[in-house]
This record gives C-alpha cells, structure tokens and sequence, in this order.
C-alpha cells in the first residue's frame, strides 16, 4: 500500500503531455497530495502524506464554518479539485470532514435529551452518521474498505448509545449491555419508586 501511495502521490503531481509534464509545487502540490492522503484510510499514515496534511490540519478559523471553507478554498488549488461532479462532492466532503468521521469525533456529536432512566437531562449521542461523513466512507473515488473502517453505532440513543470503531467494536458492544443489564436490574428492584 505504501508504494502503490506514492506513486499515486507522484502521479496527481505531474500535469501535461508525457513529454511536456510540469510538476506542481507549492499549496497546489500540497493540496493535490492531501486530497490523495484523506482519501485514503492509509493516508495518515504515510510520511509522504505528513507535509501535505500538516498543511491541510494547519488552517484553522474562529469559526468552524470559516475553517471549513478556507480548507475547502486549499483543496480546490488542485486542478483535479473542479474537473467532475465526483471531484467536487469529494474535496466538499473532505473539506467538511475529513479527520472527524472516527468513533471518538462522533461521539461528541449529540443533542439533550431526558433519559428514561433517571430522567435527568443528558447529551444523547446521535446514532446518524454526519452526511460529509457518509459520503467520505462511501464515495467512489475514496480508499476506504468500509467493513474495517467505517464506525458502527452500539445501542439507542436514549439509554447511552455511541459510536465504536470496527476495532472496538465486540468490547464496547459488551460493555454497553452490561451496563443496560445492570440499569435494567437496579431499575427492577427500585421499580416501585417509579410507580
């Protein structure tokens, strides 16, 4: 995987006629390579791709819609950014998301809610993956094999649901049902508070 990378780093660099190519440098180079890199569930961990997306995680705004236009305006400095609609839908998504579709980002993606439970309010965590995160995971010019990468959710939302990564998965699925069963348990034996 790593040498099929670079050489695709390689080749998105390289522009014009096989005996005229010029080599991008610069934010265009960078921003070639760190649509490569996040596109690739690989990329983080390719030195190549180090330089481009330090570059890419570097630009940040006061506000969240701010950083995502700006990183969005630096991804489209590729020329292959505008070249498809597929293009386009990617670098927008990349753009919106890239880095923040794994179970930890999820999980603090919520709304308050009042918990059946002790009915006191809490943040329940959404069990509907983030749209840019969706089609990061699924769009076809993506490397993303989604059966070892793609995030499950464990539970419902009102009794403590989250995100777990394929990895963690089996560990956190347990544990969630022990503590369902031991909520379950100690609601049974002080069910008579609740009538």
């Amino acid at each position: 995987m790593k040498r099929a990378l670079t050489a695709a780093l390689a080749g998105i660099c390289l522009v014009g006629p096989a005996q005229a190519q010029t080599l991008f440098t610069g934010d265009t180079r960078l921003a070639c390579e760190a649509i490569m890199c996040l596109s690739s569930s690989q990329g983080s961990n390719e030195s190549a791709c180090q330089p481009s997306l330090e570059r890419y995680f570097s630009i940040r705004k006061r506000k969240l819609r701010d950083t995502i236009r700006a990183r969005h305006d630096f991804l489209n400095q590729c020329p292959d950014a505008q070249k498809s609609d597929g293009m386009r839908t990617l670098v927008s998504a990349l753009a919106a998301g890239a880095g923040q579709c794994d179970a930890a980002n999820l999980n603090t993606l919520g709304y308050l809610g009042i918990s059946p439970i002790t009915g006191v309010e809490v943040l329940m965590i959404s069990n509907v993956m983030p749209a840019h995160c969706t089609a990061i995971y699924t769009h076809p010019n993506t490397a993303y094999p989604r059966d070892q990468l793609l995030p499950r959710y464990v539970g419902v939302p009102d009794r403590g649901g989250l995100w777990a990564d394929p990895a963690d998965y089996d560990r956190v699925l347990a544990e969630y049902n022990a503590r369902i069963a031991a909520e379950d348990a100690e609601l049974a034996r002080n069910g008579w508070w609740w009538r």
